[in-house]
């Protein structure tokens, strides 16, 4: 049973608004540690590609790609906040940035799971299954 949720999500300078229809909640939160997700930092929960609508802002998107430009990264040309990419991993659905949504914080999450993106799942063959590099901790501070 799928837990879909539909939520507002923006840019930090909101110049980007989109609503997105979680397929499973926030279960599916998630990061990465290819080059690229290591760099970026964020974490990442999933929609199909219907499952994001541009509000406002598509002019202020831009798209980065690189190495085999299967994945499409999607960030705000005014304050460089990374929306959502369409995954590699599964290019029928998008990773969202669970910061962007409202209300959500990368930081609501004590344990969030790292996929191998160094040894890529697709890289590998059809038969290969994605692989938890780690599990990223979040512990707050009782100063």
């Amino acid at each position: 049973m799928s837990d879909a949720m539909i939520v507002q999500a923006a840019c930090h300078c909101r110049s980007v608004r989109f609503e997105v229809s979680l397929t499973d909640g926030l279960k599916t939160a998630r990061r990465c540690d290819c080059s690229f997700c290591r760099m970026r930092g964020a974490v990442a929960v999933s929609a199909e590609l219907d499952g994001v609508r541009i509000l406002s802002g598509k002019g202020s998107l831009a798209e980065y790609q690189f190495n085999t430009k299967t994945a499409k990264h999607y960030f705000c040309l005014t304050c460089g906040i990374y929306t959502h990419h369409q995954r590699r991993s599964n290019p029928r659905q998008f990773g969202v940035n669970v910061a962007c949504i409202e209300g959500v914080s990368p930081f609501d999450f004590p344990e969030v799971p790292v996929n191998d993106g160094v040894l890529h799942p697709s890289d590998a063959g059809a038969s290969a299954k994605p692989r938890l590099a780690g599990v990223l901790r979040y512990e707050a501070s009782r100063d």
